[in-house]
Protein backbone atom coordinates (compact mmCIF):
# COMPACT_ATOMS: atom_id res chain seq x y z
CA UNK A 1 0.00 0.00 0.00
CA UNK A 2 1.12 3.52 -0.73
CA UNK A 3 0.73 5.08 2.74
CA UNK A 4 3.70 5.87 4.96
CA UNK A 5 1.61 7.23 7.83
CA UNK A 6 -1.81 6.86 9.37
CA UNK A 7 -2.25 10.61 8.99
CA UNK A 8 -1.93 10.32 5.20
CA UNK A 9 -4.58 7.57 5.17
CA UNK A 10 -6.97 9.69 7.17
CA UNK A 11 -6.32 12.69 4.92
CA UNK A 12 -6.96 10.62 1.79
CA UNK A 13 -10.28 9.46 3.18
CA UNK A 14 -11.30 12.99 4.13
CA UNK A 15 -10.27 14.50 0.80
CA UNK A 16 -11.93 11.79 -1.30
CA UNK A 17 -15.06 11.55 0.80
CA UNK A 18 -14.68 7.76 0.84
CA UNK A 19 -14.78 5.52 3.91
CA UNK A 20 -11.35 4.67 5.29
CA UNK A 21 -11.63 1.00 4.31
CA UNK A 22 -12.32 1.99 0.68
CA UNK A 23 -9.23 4.19 0.55
CA UNK A 24 -7.12 1.30 1.84
CA UNK A 25 -8.79 -1.12 -0.58
CA UNK A 26 -8.15 1.17 -3.54
CA UNK A 27 -4.49 1.58 -2.55
CA UNK A 28 -4.20 -2.20 -2.40
CA UNK A 29 -5.72 -2.49 -5.87
CA UNK A 30 -3.40 0.15 -7.30
CA UNK A 31 -0.32 -1.47 -5.81
CA UNK A 32 -1.20 -5.00 -6.94
CA UNK A 33 -2.85 -4.21 -10.26
CA UNK A 34 -6.28 -5.73 -9.69
CA UNK A 35 -9.83 -4.47 -9.28
CA UNK A 36 -11.98 -4.11 -6.18
CA UNK A 37 -13.71 -7.45 -6.76
CA UNK A 38 -10.38 -9.29 -6.79
CA UNK A 39 -9.28 -7.45 -3.67
CA UNK A 40 -12.49 -8.40 -1.89
CA UNK A 41 -11.99 -12.05 -2.88
CA UNK A 42 -8.55 -12.00 -1.28
CA UNK A 43 -9.69 -10.38 1.95
CA UNK A 44 -12.68 -12.75 2.07
CA UNK A 45 -10.32 -15.72 1.67
CA UNK A 46 -8.30 -14.48 4.64
CA UNK A 47 -11.46 -14.15 6.72
CA UNK A 48 -12.53 -17.68 5.77
CA UNK A 49 -9.12 -19.00 6.76
CA UNK A 50 -9.36 -17.25 10.14
CA UNK A 51 -12.73 -18.85 10.80
CA UNK A 52 -11.38 -22.25 9.74
CA UNK A 53 -8.50 -21.87 12.19
CA UNK A 54 -11.06 -21.65 14.96
CA UNK A 55 -13.15 -24.55 13.68
CA UNK A 56 -10.15 -26.88 13.38
CA UNK A 57 -9.36 -26.56 17.07
CA UNK A 58 -9.20 -29.89 18.90
CA UNK A 59 -9.04 -29.97 22.69
CA UNK A 60 -6.88 -33.10 22.69
CA UNK A 61 -4.17 -31.62 20.44
CA UNK A 62 -0.82 -30.81 22.03
CA UNK A 63 2.18 -29.01 20.60
CA UNK A 64 5.31 -31.07 19.97
CA UNK A 65 6.92 -29.57 23.06
CA UNK A 66 3.98 -30.53 25.26
CA UNK A 67 3.77 -26.98 26.57
CA UNK A 68 0.55 -26.00 24.78
CA UNK A 69 -2.87 -27.57 24.34
CA UNK A 70 -6.36 -27.81 25.78
CA UNK A 71 -6.59 -24.37 27.39
CA UNK A 72 -9.38 -23.08 25.14
CA UNK A 73 -11.48 -26.12 26.04
CA UNK A 74 -10.82 -25.53 29.74
CA UNK A 75 -11.90 -21.92 29.36
CA UNK A 76 -15.10 -22.86 27.52
CA UNK A 77 -16.00 -25.41 30.20
CA UNK A 78 -15.59 -22.78 32.90
CA UNK A 79 -17.71 -20.31 30.90
CA UNK A 80 -20.46 -22.86 30.37
CA UNK A 81 -20.42 -23.61 34.09
CA UNK A 82 -21.04 -19.93 34.82
CA UNK A 83 -17.83 -19.48 36.78
CA UNK A 84 -16.41 -16.53 34.77
CA UNK A 85 -16.92 -12.77 34.61
CA UNK A 86 -17.14 -10.46 31.60
CA UNK A 87 -20.22 -11.40 29.62
CA UNK A 88 -20.67 -13.65 26.59
CA UNK A 89 -18.72 -11.58 24.06
CA UNK A 90 -15.75 -11.04 26.34
CA UNK A 91 -15.63 -14.75 27.13
CA UNK A 92 -15.81 -15.69 23.45
CA UNK A 93 -12.95 -13.30 22.66
CA UNK A 94 -10.76 -15.04 25.22
CA UNK A 95 -11.74 -18.50 24.00
CA UNK A 96 -11.14 -17.67 20.34
CA UNK A 97 -7.73 -16.11 21.06
CA UNK A 98 -6.69 -19.29 22.85
CA UNK A 99 -8.11 -21.57 20.14
CA UNK A 100 -6.38 -19.94 17.20
CA UNK A 101 -3.06 -19.43 19.01
CA UNK A 102 -3.11 -23.04 20.18
CA UNK A 103 -3.73 -24.17 16.60
CA UNK A 104 -0.63 -22.25 15.55
CA UNK A 105 1.43 -23.96 18.27
CA UNK A 106 0.08 -27.31 17.06
CA UNK A 107 1.21 -26.55 13.49
CA UNK A 108 -2.26 -26.04 12.02
CA UNK A 109 -3.21 -23.50 9.34
CA UNK A 110 -3.59 -19.92 10.57
CA UNK A 111 -3.47 -16.39 9.16
CA UNK A 112 -0.47 -14.34 10.29
CA UNK A 113 -2.12 -11.13 11.47
CA UNK A 114 0.40 -9.61 11.39
CA UNK A 115 2.54 -12.59 12.55
CA UNK A 116 2.01 -16.25 13.40
CA UNK A 117 2.74 -15.58 17.06
CA UNK A 118 -0.06 -13.00 17.22
CA UNK A 119 -2.48 -14.87 14.95
CA UNK A 120 -5.22 -15.22 17.56
CA UNK A 121 -5.83 -11.56 18.34
CA UNK A 122 -7.67 -10.27 15.27
CA UNK A 123 -9.87 -13.37 14.76
CA UNK A 124 -10.73 -13.35 18.46
CA UNK A 125 -12.43 -9.95 18.39
CA UNK A 126 -14.15 -10.58 15.04
CA UNK A 127 -15.34 -14.22 15.03
CA UNK A 128 -17.95 -13.74 17.79
CA UNK A 129 -19.55 -10.88 15.83
CA UNK A 130 -20.27 -12.34 12.36
CA UNK A 131 -21.02 -8.82 11.10
CA UNK A 132 -21.45 -7.86 7.46
CA UNK A 133 -18.82 -5.16 7.87
CA UNK A 134 -16.03 -7.55 8.87
CA UNK A 135 -14.38 -7.49 5.45
CA UNK A 136 -14.31 -3.70 5.62
CA UNK A 137 -12.81 -3.99 9.09
CA UNK A 138 -10.09 -6.30 7.79
CA UNK A 139 -9.05 -3.63 5.30
CA UNK A 140 -8.78 -1.18 8.20
CA UNK A 141 -6.62 -3.65 10.13
CA UNK A 142 -4.43 -4.33 7.11
CA UNK A 143 -3.90 -0.65 6.33
CA UNK A 144 -2.88 0.24 9.87
CA UNK A 145 -0.66 -2.83 10.13
CA UNK A 146 1.11 -2.01 6.88
CA UNK A 147 2.01 1.46 8.08
CA UNK A 148 3.34 0.00 11.32
CA UNK A 149 5.50 -2.50 9.45
CA UNK A 150 6.87 0.37 7.36
CA UNK A 151 7.49 2.85 10.18
CA UNK A 152 8.56 0.41 12.90
CA UNK A 153 8.32 -3.40 12.85
CA UNK A 154 5.85 -6.24 13.37
CA UNK A 155 8.54 -8.83 14.15
CA UNK A 156 9.41 -9.91 17.66
CA UNK A 157 13.00 -10.48 16.61
CA UNK A 158 13.27 -6.78 15.75
CA UNK A 159 10.93 -5.01 18.14
CA UNK A 160 9.94 -7.41 20.90
CA UNK A 161 6.44 -8.73 21.53
CA UNK A 162 5.09 -5.17 21.42
CA UNK A 163 5.72 -5.36 17.67
CA UNK A 164 3.74 -8.61 17.35
CA UNK A 165 0.99 -8.76 19.97
CA UNK A 166 1.01 -4.97 20.28
CA UNK A 167 0.47 -4.43 16.56
CA UNK A 168 -2.08 -7.24 16.33
CA UNK A 169 -3.99 -5.77 19.26
CA UNK A 170 -3.97 -2.32 17.70
CA UNK A 171 -5.10 -3.72 14.34
CA UNK A 172 -7.96 -5.51 16.08
CA UNK A 173 -8.90 -2.34 17.98
CA UNK A 174 -9.09 -0.29 14.79
CA UNK A 175 -11.10 -3.00 13.03
CA UNK A 176 -13.53 -3.34 15.92
CA UNK A 177 -13.96 0.42 16.13
CA UNK A 178 -15.07 0.45 12.48
CA UNK A 179 -17.59 -2.33 13.15
CA UNK A 180 -18.95 -0.35 16.09
CA UNK A 181 -19.60 2.59 13.76
CA UNK A 182 -16.57 4.65 14.73
CA UNK A 183 -15.09 7.31 12.49
CA UNK A 184 -11.73 7.05 10.74
CA UNK A 185 -10.19 9.23 13.46
CA UNK A 186 -11.68 7.02 16.16
CA UNK A 187 -10.13 3.98 14.46
CA UNK A 188 -6.80 5.81 14.65
CA UNK A 189 -7.35 6.66 18.31
CA UNK A 190 -8.21 3.05 19.13
CA UNK A 191 -5.06 1.91 17.35
CA UNK A 192 -2.92 4.39 19.27
CA UNK A 193 -4.48 3.51 22.62
CA UNK A 194 -4.10 -0.24 22.10
CA UNK A 195 -0.50 -0.02 20.89
CA UNK A 196 0.45 2.42 23.64
CA UNK A 197 -0.98 0.07 26.28
CA UNK A 198 1.46 -2.66 25.27
CA UNK A 199 4.50 -0.47 24.66
CA UNK A 200 7.66 -2.18 25.91
CA UNK A 201 6.29 -5.75 25.88
CA UNK A 202 9.31 -8.04 25.49
CA UNK A 203 9.60 -11.15 23.34
CA UNK A 204 10.82 -13.98 25.59
CA UNK A 205 9.62 -17.33 24.22
CA UNK A 206 10.47 -20.32 26.40
CA UNK A 207 12.78 -22.69 24.50
CA UNK A 208 12.54 -20.31 21.54
CA UNK A 209 9.07 -21.64 20.69
CA UNK A 210 6.04 -19.48 19.87
CA UNK A 211 4.08 -21.09 22.70
CA UNK A 212 4.90 -19.80 26.20
CA UNK A 213 4.00 -17.03 26.94
CA UNK A 214 2.84 -16.27 23.40
CA UNK A 215 -0.49 -18.10 23.38
CA UNK A 216 -1.79 -16.36 26.52
CA UNK A 217 -0.52 -13.00 25.27
CA UNK A 218 -2.91 -13.40 22.34
CA UNK A 219 -5.70 -13.21 24.92
CA UNK A 220 -4.23 -10.06 26.46
CA UNK A 221 -3.94 -8.51 23.00
CA UNK A 222 -7.55 -9.32 22.16
CA UNK A 223 -8.93 -8.03 25.45
CA UNK A 224 -6.84 -4.88 25.17
CA UNK A 225 -8.27 -4.34 21.67
CA UNK A 226 -11.84 -4.49 22.93
CA UNK A 227 -11.07 -1.99 25.70
CA UNK A 228 -9.32 0.40 23.31
CA UNK A 229 -12.17 0.22 20.77
CA UNK A 230 -14.75 0.88 23.47
CA UNK A 231 -12.82 3.91 24.69
CA UNK A 232 -12.42 5.31 21.18
CA UNK A 233 -16.10 4.89 20.32
CA UNK A 234 -16.98 6.58 23.62
CA UNK A 235 -15.07 9.63 22.42
CA UNK A 236 -11.88 9.07 24.41
CA UNK A 237 -8.88 10.12 22.33
CA UNK A 238 -5.21 9.28 22.33
CA UNK A 239 -3.22 12.23 23.60
CA UNK A 240 -0.29 11.09 21.46
CA UNK A 241 -0.99 10.99 17.68
CA UNK A 242 -1.07 7.49 16.27
CA UNK A 243 1.97 7.87 14.00
CA UNK A 244 4.01 9.11 16.96
CA UNK A 245 2.90 6.07 18.98
CA UNK A 246 4.06 3.80 16.15
CA UNK A 247 7.39 5.62 15.95
CA UNK A 248 7.80 5.35 19.73
CA UNK A 249 7.18 1.61 19.53
CA UNK A 250 9.94 1.34 16.92
CA UNK A 251 12.34 3.29 19.11
CA UNK A 252 11.55 1.16 22.16
CA UNK A 253 12.11 -1.96 20.06
CA UNK A 254 15.50 -0.71 18.96
CA UNK A 255 16.42 -0.06 22.60
CA UNK A 256 15.50 -3.56 23.80
CA UNK A 257 18.50 -5.81 24.44
CA UNK A 258 18.90 -8.82 22.15
CA UNK A 259 17.97 -11.14 25.04
CA UNK A 260 14.44 -9.70 24.97
CA UNK A 261 13.89 -9.96 21.23
CA UNK A 262 12.84 -13.53 20.43
CA UNK A 263 16.21 -15.13 21.30
CA UNK A 264 14.76 -17.05 24.23
CA UNK A 265 17.61 -15.80 26.42
CA UNK A 266 15.81 -13.35 28.71
CA UNK A 267 12.55 -12.65 30.48
CA UNK A 268 10.38 -15.69 31.18
CA UNK A 269 12.63 -17.85 29.02
CA UNK A 270 15.51 -17.21 31.42
CA UNK A 271 13.62 -18.22 34.57
CA UNK A 272 14.64 -21.52 36.22
CA UNK A 273 11.43 -23.19 35.01
CA UNK A 274 11.85 -21.72 31.54
CA UNK A 275 15.39 -23.04 31.28
CA UNK A 276 14.32 -26.46 32.56
CA UNK A 277 11.61 -26.65 29.89
CA UNK A 278 14.11 -25.70 27.20
CA UNK A 279 16.55 -28.39 28.38
CA UNK A 280 13.81 -31.02 28.48
CA UNK A 281 12.65 -30.17 24.96
CA UNK A 282 16.23 -30.20 23.67
CA UNK A 283 16.82 -33.66 25.15
CA UNK A 284 13.59 -34.96 23.60
CA UNK A 285 14.64 -33.68 20.18
CA UNK A 286 17.92 -35.57 20.37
Amino acid sequence: MSFSSIASMLSAAQESGQPLYAVIRDADCQENGYDAAASYRQIAALWTAMQQSSRQYCASDRSNSGLIGGDAARFRAAAEAGRLLGGTYFQRVTEEALKVAECNACMKRIVAAPTAGSCGVLPAVLIPLAEETILQALYIAAGFGQVTALRASVAGAEGGCQAEIGTASAMAAAALTHILGGTAQQCADAYAIALGNLLGLVCDPVAGLVEVPCVKRNVIGAVNAVSAANMAVAGITSRIPVDEVIDAMGEVGDALPASLRETGLGGLAATPTGRQAAERIARAEH
